[in-house]
């Protein structure tokens, strides 16, 4: 009896130590909100919705979000 409980020792030993993976942590989901880059947003000038400032076009020093919002104004 002695001899099985020492075998399935040695199993489960091998099992926790060598088998069984370890929860991996993600860098993301550990930063907090500082560290998210963030920027700055502004509002279209012709359709009123607000954009990131990298994503606007830049016309007569207005700010527009498309092509198509420069053309009606």
């Amino acid at each position: 009896m002695l001899k099985y409980l020492l075998v399935v020792g040695v199993i489960v030993f091998v099992y926790f130590i060598f088998i069984k993976k370890k929860p991996e942590v993600r860098k993301k989901e550990t930063q907090t909100k500082e560290e998210i880059p963030s920027s700055e947003m502004v509002e279209c000038a012709e359709c009123g919705i607000y954009c990131e400032l990298e994503d606007t076009i830049l016309s007569k020093n207005r700010y527009y979000c498309s092509k198509e919002c420069v053309k009606r104004s």
